[in-house]
C-alpha cells in the first residue's frame, strides 16, 4: 500500500492556501482498487463493495497518505469525487477518524455516507450541501458533515497519516484537500490551490426549547421520528409520540458477536415510549443490510437457528412492543448473497410462492410476537404503479395467511419528487388502502438546503401522506442538523441549538391544526335574472384554531359553478350569468364550496341557491 509524502514549506505556501493532493496519485495501489480518467479527471474506485460494507481490516484495503502541514493548527477535509449512477448505492466512503493508522490501530473509522450534494460552479463555496448531483465531479466539504471537526495538527507533529477506505463501487475519488479553520474555500479556490475568496455562512437562529408537547399530541394520528442516543434525539419528547430506533433494533447493532447481545440503545428507545405511552415500533428483523457478519456462511438449519434465537430475544426482552417490522425492503435489499446476511434461503427461499423467505418470516414473528402488529416496509412504493404492484403480490400472500397488519412505504425524499397534487403517489396509496390495512409512512425525509425550498417540499408532500384516509401515522427518518443520514441534501429539520428551521415551525403548526368547517345546508334566495355582480350572500364558516384567518375560498363544483362567483377572501358570492338564473327552466342551483386556513382545506361544503319568481 503506498505512502505518499507531500511537503510544504512555509515560504512556498501561503497560510491559508488548501492543502491538495490527488487520490490515485500513490505508486501503488492494491489490487482492491483500480485507476482510471474520466470527464479529464483521474480518479481511484473500490473495485467491489467492502465486506459487509465495513471499514478495512487490512493495510489493502485502505489507502494512506503522508501529509506534512505548512503549520500547525485546526484544519477541515474536502474531497473531489463522483457519485455513480446508483446514486444512494454509490455514495459511501470511509476515512481514518483522525489522522493516523486507522488499520493498524483497528479504527477508530469515519462513514462518510448520503451525500447528495456537491458544488461545481468555480465561485461557489464549498459547505456540506449544494445541488451538484450525481454522476458529475464534484467538490464536497467533509468536515461538519462527518468526522473530526476539526483535524487538529498539533506543534512540533507537521507530519500526518491520513486513510482513505473505499465502501461502494461506483464512487470515484479524484482529490482530497485540507483547508484552514475559519477560512471559506470556493470551487475554484480547491481546483487551484488558490487562497480563500468564499463566504461564510450565515449564523444560526438563536437557540430554541420547544415548550411541547408533540405535534401529534390528541390527534388520532401519530408523529414519530427515528431514535438515537445523544444529540440526535434533541428535545425529542416535545416533538414526537412515536419511537422507531434508527439502528439500535437491527441485528448487526445487537449481536455483531455471536450469542454477545448488545441492547443498551434499544433498552432506551423502548423505555422511552414505554414511559410516555407512546406506541413503539421495532426496526427490523429480517433485512438484507446491517446484519451480522457471523451469520454468513453457516450451514442454513443453523442459520435458521439463530432467526429464531434473534425472534426469541426480543420477545422476551421487549413483551409489549406495538409494531414489528418482520421485513424490510424484500424488492430492493433481500438477505441473500454476501454482505446481505445471507439467510434469505435458510428462510425457504423463493419457493413455490417467490416469496416463501417473506412467508416463513413473517409466520415466526406471529409466534413469537402474537400481541404486535406485523409490518411489511420498504423504500420507493408509491412513486412507482410497478413496485407498487409488486409489493402488493407480497401482501396479499400474507393476508391470505393472516400474517400482516400494516403495510409500511418508507417515503424518502429521493422518491416523492413528483410534482404536487402528486397524483402518482395518491392514486399508489389508495391501491395500498384497498388492502384494508392501515398503512405507515415509516422514513420520511424531505430535502432542501435552501429554507424556502424544503418548506415549500413539505407543504407538497406531507399532506398527500398525512391527509390520506388510509395512514395511520407518519415517522421521520431522523431531524437533528449534525446527525440526519441526509444531511447533506437538506432533511433536517433543527439546528444544533434547537432552533426551528421553517419547515419544522410549519409541521408543528400544520399537524396541530383542525380543519376548519363549513357547515352544511346554507340556503340562499335571490330574484332571477339578478344583474351581475347582484351579491347573493357571504358562506359562513367556522375554524377551531382561532388564531388563523380563513381565506382561499373557491367553487369547487356544483350545477350552478358557472353562474356565480366567491370572494377567495371574504366568502361573499355573487352573480356572474344574470341571464341564466331563470326561474321557469331552474328554480334552484347547487354549488360545491371549500375555504383554507392556511394549512388545511376544509371538505366540500354543498350551498344551495334559490331563485324568486319575478312576475313579467
Amino acid at each position: 500500500m503506498a505512502a505518499l509524502m507531500f511537503l510544504f514549506s512555509r515560504s512556498a505556501h501561503a497560510q491559508n492556501e488548501p492543502i491538495i493532493f490527488e487520490a490515485e496519485s500513490a505508486a501503488s495501489i492494491s489490487s482492491l482498487y483500480s485507476t482510471g480518467t474520466q470527464n479529464g479527471a483521474g480518479y481511484v474506485t473500490i473495485i467491489n463493495d467492502s465486506p459487509s460494507f465495513g471499514p478495512p481490516a487490512t493495510q489493502e484495503g485502505a489507502l494512506t497518505y503522508t501529509v506534512t502541514f505548512p503549520v500547525a493548527g485546526n484544519y477541515e477535509l474536502y474531497v473531489r469525487l463522483l457519485v455513480g449512477p446508483g446514486g444512494g448505492s454509490d455514495d459511501s466512503f470511509f476515512t481514518g477518524n483522525g489522522f493516523g493508522d486507522r488499520v493498524a490501530t483497528a479504527g477508530p473509522w469515519t462513514l462518510v455516507n448520503n451525500f447528495a450534494g456537491g458544488y461545481t460552479n468555480p465561485n461557489e463555496t464549498v459547505r456540506n450541501a449544494g445541488s451538484a448531483g450525481n454522476q458529475v465531479f464534484k467538490w464536497f466539504k467533509v468536515t461538519g458533515f462527518a468526522g473530526p471537526n476539526p483535524w487538529v495538527v498539533p506543534a512540533g507533529n507537521l507530519t500526518q497519516t491520513f486513510q482513505f477506505a473505499g465502501r461502494e463501487t461506483g464512487l470515484l475519488m479524484d482529490k482530497f484537500a485540507f483547508g484552514y479553520q475559519g477560512f471559506f474555500y470556493t470551487v475554484g479556490n480547491l481546483d487551484t490551490g488558490s487562497a480563500p475568496t468564499g463566504t461564510p455562512p450565515p449564523p444560526p437562529p438563536p437557540p430554541y426549547d420547544h415548550p411541547g408537547p408533540p405535534m401529534a399530541t390528541g390527534k388520532a394520528q401519530f408523529v414519530g421520528s427515528a431514535w438515537s442516543p445523544g444529540q440526535a434525539s434533541l428535545q425529542f419528547d416535545r416533538y414526537f409520540n412515536k419511537v422507531t430506533p434508527e439502528n439500535a433494533g437491527k441485528w448487526a447493532s445487537v449481536e455483531a458477536t455471536r450469542d454477545v447481545m448488545n441492547w443498551t440503545d434499544a433498552d432506551t428507545a423502548y423505555n422511552l415510549a414505554k414511559a410516555n405511552g407512546w406506541p413503539f415500533h421495532w426496526h427490523v428483523l429480517v433485512w438484507g443490510n446491517q446484519q451480522p457478519l457471523w451469520i454468513e456462511n453457516l450451514p442454513p438449519e443453523e442459520q435458521l437457528e439463530e432467526i429464531n434465537e434473534w425472534f426469541a430475544a426480543i420477545a422476551a426482552r421487549y413483551p409489549d412492543l406495538d409494531f414489528v417490522e418482520v421485513v424490510n425492503e424484500p424488492l430492493h435489499d433481500p438477505p441473500f448473497g454476501p454482505s446481505n446476511g445471507n439467510y434469505g434461503n435458510a428462510l425457504g427461499g423463493a419457493g413455490a410462492t417467490g416469496w416463501d423467505w417473506i412467508i416463513n418470516a413473517f409466520t415466526l414473528a406471529r409466534q413469537y410476537f402474537p400481541a404486535a402488529k406485523l409490518m411489511l416496509n420498504d423504500f420507493s412504493i408509491t412513486n412507482d404503479s410497478n413496485a407498487t404492484t409488486r409489493y402488493l403480490e407480497i401482501v396479499q400472500l400474507l393476508q391470505d395467511r393472516d400474517l400482516i397488519d400494516i403495510v409500511g412505504d418508507q417515503a424518502h425524499g429521493f422518491s416523492t419528487t413528483e410534482p404536487a397534487p402528486m397524483p402518482t403517489h395518491r392514486a399508489n396509496l389508495d391501491r395500498l388502502a384497498a388492502t384494508g390495512l392501515p398503512i405507515h409512512i415509516t422514513e420520511l425525509d424531505i430535502p432542501g438546503n435552501d429554507d424556502p425550498v424544503q418548506l415549500a417540499n413539505y407543504q407538497r408532500i406531507f399532506p398527500v401522506f398525512w391527509e390520506h384516509p388510509a395512514v395511520a401515522g407518519i415517522t421521520l427518518w431522523g431531524y437533528h442538523q449534525n446527525t440526519h443520514w441526509r444531511r447533506a441534501s437538506g432533511d433536517w429539520l433543527m439546528y444544533a441549538n434547537g432552533a426551528q428551521r421553517p419547515a419544522l415551525t410549519w409541521l408543528v403548526a400544520y399537524v396541530g391544526n383542525t380543519q376548519p368547517l363549513i357547515p352544511a345546508k346554507q340556503k340562499f334566495k335571490i330574484d332571477e335574472h339578478s344583474p351581475q355582480g347582484t351579491v347573493v350572500g357571504t358562506v359562513r364558516a367556522s375554524d377551531p384554531d382561532t388564531d388563523q384567518m380563513l381565506s382561499g375560498w373557491q367553487i369547487d363544483g356544483g350545477n350552478g359553478a358557472t353562474l356565480f362567483e366567491i370572494d377567495p377572501d371574504t366568502g361573499v358570492l355573487r352573480v356572474v350569468d344574470s341571464a341564466a338564473l331563470d326561474f321557469e327552466r331552474r328554480k334552484k342551483f347547487s354549488l360545491q364550496v371549500s375555504v383554507t386556513d392556511g394549512y388545511r382545506r376544509s371538505e366540500r361544503s354543498a350551498i344551495e341557491i334559490e331563485l324568486r319568481n319575478i312576475p313579467e
